[in-house]
C-alpha cells in the first residue's frame, strides 16, 4: 500500500494504472446482465453482491453463478454491446488522457474474458494488457456444423485461476508489471481489487456505481462522483496538468481535480494533506 513519506507538496505519478471493468468502467456487473435475461436475476445478484462485499469468497460463488444461467456463446457475446452501451461516460477519455502523459493502461477483471477484453480494446486498452476469465462451450450443442461457430453452443466451464478467487487480482498486477519500473495504481469497486491492494503502491476505490461498505472503509482513497476523471490528478499528479497545455485533455484533468477536492475521501489524513499541498503547488 502507498505509504506517505514523500515531501508534502509533492505526489509523484503512478506509471501502471489497472482498472476493474464491471461496475467501474462500464455501469453493469455482466454476469448479473446474463442472469436476467436467463430469469435468474435475484439469486445471482444475491452472490455477486456477497462476493463483491467480501461476505462470500468469490471462488466460491463464481462456478455456482454460471451453472445457474448456463449461457450460451451467443449470450456472452452480446455482453460487448452492453458493455459499451454501459460505458462510465468519462471512462475512455480518462484512459486517453493517461496514455498521453505516458501512463500504461490496464484491465483486470473476473468478468468474462471475451466482452471484457473487446470492451477494453473499444476504451483505448492494449489487448494484452487485458486480462479476465475465459469460458468454455458444450461444441456439441446447437448447431454445431455450420460455420457460425457455434452461437447456440452452451457454457460448459470457466477458466479456474487468478481472476476467479477473491485474493486472485494480485497475482495478476504482479504479473503485468513485472520488472518495469514505475509506480502503480489500482481503481476498482469490489474486495477483490481492495485486497489487491497489496501489489500496487496505491488504491482507489470506485464507488461511482456501487458504493460497497468495506471498499469505502478500506481504501486509502474513495472516488464518490460517478466520473472516473478524479483518477487523473491522483495517478498523474496534480503537476502533470500544464503539461495538457493547448490540448483537449486540459478541461477533463481540470474537472479531475475539481472533483477529486470535492467528491474524493481519503482515510489517511497525511495522505489528504500530501495530495491538496500538491494541488496548491500546481496553482490548481
Amino acid at each position: 500500500m502507498y505509504e506517505p513519506t514523500l515531501p508534502a507538496t509533492r505526489w509523484p505519478p503512478f506509471r501502471h494504472v489497472f482498472f476493474d471493468c464491471d461496475s467501474t468502467l462500464t455501469a453493469v456487473e455482466g454476469i448479473d446482465v446474463l442472469a436476467e435475461r436467463a430469469g435468474r436475476g435475484d439469486e445471482v445478484r444475491r452472490l455477486t453482491d456477497a462476493a463483491m462485499n467480501g461476505e462470500m469468497d468469490l471462488e466460491d460463488v463464481y462456478g455456482m453463478r454460471l451453472e445457474q444461467i448456463k449461457p450460451s456463446r451467443a449470450d456472452v457475446r452480446a455482453l460487448r454491446q452492453v458493455y459499451k452501451d454501459n460505458v462510465v461516460a468519462d471512462a475512455a477519455m480518462v484512459i486517453s488522457v493517461l496514455q498521453h502523459l505516458g501512463h500504461e493502461t490496464y484491465i483486470i477483471s473476473g468478468g468474462l474474458e471475451e466482452p471484457v477484453r473487446e470492451f477494453g480494446i473499444s476504451l483505448g486498452v492494449p489487448a494484452d494488457h487485458i486480462r479476465a476469465v475465459g469460458v468454455e462451450y458444450d461444441e456439441l450443442i446447437g448447431a454445431w456444423w455450420s460455420h457460425h461457430e457455434g452461437q447456440e453452443a452452451e457454457y460448459l466451464d470457466y477458466g479456474r485461476g487468478a481472476l476467479a478467487v477473491s485474493e486472485g487480482k494480485e497475482e495478476i498486477v504482479r504479473e503485468l508489471v513485472g520488472s518495469q519500473p514505475g509506480r502503480s495504481v489500482l481503481v476498482g469497486d469490489g474486495t477483490s481489487d481492495l485486497l489487491a491492494g497489496n501489489a500496487v503502491d496505491l488504491f482507489v476505490g470506485f464507488g461511482g456505481v456501487a458504493a460497497r461498505p468495506r471498499v469505502v472503509a478500506g481504501a486509502p482513497v474513495f472516488i464518490t462522483s460517478n466520473g472516473l476523471a478524479p483518477v487523473l490528478p491522483l495517478a498523474a499528479g496534480p503537476a502533470a496538468y500544464e503539461r495538457l497545455e493547448e490540448t483537449a485533455y486540459r478541461a477533463v484533468f481540470w474537472e479531475g481535480v475539481q472533483r477529486a477536492r470535492d467528491s474524493t475521501t481519503f482515510t489517511d489524513q497525511m495522505l489528504q494533506e500530501k495530495f491538496v499541498a500538491a494541488c496548491n503547488t500546481a496553482g490548481i
